[in-house]
């Protein structure tokens, strides 16, 4: 029997932990109230994404996003030929993370539908769809209204996302780069979980910050087989595609741009 490559184990395992923390922590915010407020469920978030990094940085550099593997491949030395590869075990282990959300919170699940009218399948249920996939602009556990794409148009919700993503990859960036003498070191994944924390403390009632197309897509999927069909797609129309898959990965390039042309000749100085 042929080995499991280690850096699949990382992608896999670490993807699935940023999904159980993170989509965790908007379960128990929307299904049963734990959480109060915006930063409540980010700091889960940014302490699950750095507890996902220090389990698995030594096993595949724990990308556990397609923006970052992306804004690698491009520029930095990640080999391009592992890309596609490391897309699908990020996938794989978000979808994991979404499956077993739902056999956890199944019966909060239920109730909240139950409590608040919910149809699961029918218009309206992105009130309880928003525990997996995303939707802009934020439900907060609530059905979206013909007005509420006036708080938030498609074009912003991109831009939103696209920023959020290029300033995640550029601290990434640039915390892990040797010649940075002011880098956390130990705290890398601290940093970058922190930075995550404050960037759904600001953009999360907007878009729900994704920044992360696996984190989005998988469970997205998973919610649409578990019940809620076509709901997860047809919401915001094709924004699914262009605010939570293309934005993210424009964003990391972005990102991973800004750090080439500004900041690493500056590090080698």
């Amino acid at each position: 029997m042929q080995k499991i490559p280690k850096w699949f184990i990382g992608e896999f395992f670490g993807t699935f932990l940023l999904v159980f923390f993170g989509c965790g922590s908007v379960c128990a915010a929307v299904l049963t109230g734990a959480q109060v407020g915006v930063f409540q469920v980010a700091i889960v978030w940014g302490l699950g994404i750095a507890t996902a990094i220090y389990l698995t940085g030594a096993l595949s550099g724990a990308h556990l996003n397609p923006a970052v593997t992306l804004s690698m491949a491009v520029w930095s030395d990640f080999p391009k030929s592992r890309v596609a590869a490391y897309f699908g075990a990020q996938l794989l282990g978000a979808f994991a993370g979404a499956a077993v959300l739902y056999f956890i919170f199944g019966d909060a699940l239920s109730t909240f539908e139950k409590a608040n009218g919910i149809v699961r399948g029918t218009p309206g249920s992105e009130a309880s769809a928003m525990v997996f996939g995303e939707f802009f602009p934020n439900p907060g556990g609530h059905p979206l209204t013909s007005e509420a794409g006036v708080r938030l148009s498609l074009v912003s919700a991109f831009g939103a996302e696209v920023i959020g993503t290029a300033i995640l990859l550029l601290v990434i960036f640039c915390v892990t780069d040797e010649r940075n003498k002011a880098r956390p070191q130990v705290l890398t994944a601290a940093t970058i979980g922190l930075t995550v924390t404050l960037l759904i403390s600001l953009l999360g009632p907007l878009t729900m910050a994704c920044f992360n197309p696996a984190r989005d897509f998988a469970p997205r999927v998973f919610s649409s087989v578990a019940g809620w069909g076509a709901v997860p797609f047809a919401v915001n129309g094709h924004g699914w595609l262009t605010v939570y898959i293309l934005a993210p990965l424009l964003g990391g390039l972005l990102g991973g741009a800004f750090y080439r042309a500004f900041f690493k000749p500056s590090y080698a100085t």
